[in-house]
């Protein structure tokens, strides 16, 4: 493998033939793969270039296989984060977690792309998990845990 992204929420592998692949967990794990899957479905079908394609997924297991997207920028200004994600919605989606690590830049395409789709919306739909929405889920399971 050749690089590692691991948090609370998922393993990330980028394996030395370019893929990554994605182990979903922690809270609402299903809702985040099924999620992340119908967008970039979705963003495919609607010809956006400057995300992920899915290349595999299993959802037994909440395990995805990418295209890479290139390397997390390491800085970014306030307009050109306010501009790919504008970008993004001219594509009916809105990412909901509009911050710089959820960008790359690939020198193949010659651009800024954008990752992490867990937490999007499909515009035309609704359809989407918002980090309010697992934020909340993650609340309610604290107050379980004391009852």
């Amino acid at each position: 493998m050749q690089g590692n992204k691991d948090t609370k929420q998922a393993k990330v592998r980028i394996g030395y033939d370019g893929l990554v692949r994605k182990n979903f967990l922690g809270p609402m794990a299903k809702e985040r793969f099924e999620n992340e899957l119908r967008v970039l479905k979705y963003l495919e079908e609607k010809g956006c270039d400057f995300v992920p394609r899915v290349i595999d997924c299993d959802p037994d297991t909440l395990f995805m296989v990418t295209t890479n997207c290139g390397k997390v920028v390491e800085s970014i200004s306030d307009n050109k984060l306010k501009v790919i994600f504008d970008e993004l919605e001219s594509y009916g989606v809105r990412h909901e977690d509009n911050f710089a690590r959820n960008v790359t830049y690939s020198a193949q395409l010659g651009r800024f792309c954008l990752i992490d789709f867990e937490f999007a919306t499909i515009l035309e739909t609704g359809e989407g998990l918002t980090v309010e929405e697992v934020t909340e889920f993650r609340l309610e399971q604290q107050r379980r845990q004391v009852d």
